[in-house]
């Protein structure tokens, strides 16, 4: 009888970490989306980003986000009303909504509460602490 042959056959499995979950940013100041977005991703969170709250409004329609960061300090529409018009939408009924805002006066917090919003951060973030704080909302 012949001799048995062995081929090998070697391959490279790449392996492709998946994204922990979908976060939608709805900010309109370049500098602070840029800070949030790229700590998020560094955490392997897929982002999407909206500078206005309108099309914030529609992505989060169209992707239903595990969560949503919510700058109050919007032009045209501003967050307080975006929340409100989030919170109208059956779609988003289980979905965090977090105000990241400058405001932080007394009374700031309960008004973005009141209007839809889950949590209160304020600005600036504190790079260090920012992913302990979004972690404990999803």
């Amino acid at each position: 009888m012949g001799e048995r042959q062995y081929v090998y056959i070697h391959f490279a499995v790449k392996i492709i970490k998946p994204m922990k979950n979908k976060i939608l940013v709805i900010e309109d100041n370049e500098q602070n989306l840029y800070l949030v977005s790229f700590i998020l991703q560094a955490h392997g969170h897929e982002v999407f980003e909206a500078q206005n709250g309108h099309t914030g409004i529609e992505l989060a329609d169209k992707l239903v986000p595990d969560l949503i960061l919510l700058d109050i300090q919007l032009p045209v529409m501003d967050g307080y009303a975006v929340a409100r018009n989030l919170r109208q939408n059956p779609k988003l009924t289980g979905v965090p909504i977090v105000a990241i805002t400058s405001y932080a006066m007394v009374g700031d917090k309960e008004q973005t509460l009141a209007a839809g919003c889950t949590g209160y951060i304020e600005k600036p973030i504190n790079p260090d602490t920012f992913m302990t704080e979004i972690e404990s909302f999803l």
